[in-house]
């Protein structure tokens, strides 16, 4: 594809952003809330726009699963919480980024005394 191709597109796609919000705006929502777009576009179009980036993240992923199955030493919490995650994607409905969400969470609500560690984790280790 042309460089103003790809231009083309992208700003095709700011705009059907744009147009999802006039339709149907979501409060704090309308910048970052792709499934509006199924609201103003078929899945041909969806998988016209979005099928290229999924597919070099599905291979990343199965790039990190090798590396992983091939590495020595023992997994943590952390691997755990990615199976799950990703056994989340087979479910169906429309909320699986908000179930892989909340699989990768603190489902906590009350505070801890002190950080135990200087930087996220990326996944709840199961404890508080």
């Amino acid at each position: 594809m042309s460089e103003s191709g790809r231009n083309a597109g992208s700003i095709r796609q700011k705009a059907t952003f744009s147009q999802a919000c006039r339709i149907n705006p979501v409060p704090g929502q309308c910048q970052d809330a792709p499934y509006l777009l199924s609201r103003i576009m078929n899945r041909q179009q969806l998988l016209d726009a979005y099928f290229l980036d999924a597919r070099a993240k599905l291979i990343d992923i199965a790039a990190f699963l090798d590396r992983l199955d091939h590495a020595e030493g023992n997994a943590d919490f952390r691997a755990d919480a990615f199976a799950k995650a990703l056994a989340r994607l087979q479910g169906t409905g429309d909320d699986r980024a908000r179930q892989v969400l909340l699989t990768l969470s603190d489902p906590t609500t009350e505070p801890i005394p002190a950080a135990t560690t200087k930087a996220a984790c990326g996944a709840w280790p199961g404890k508080s």
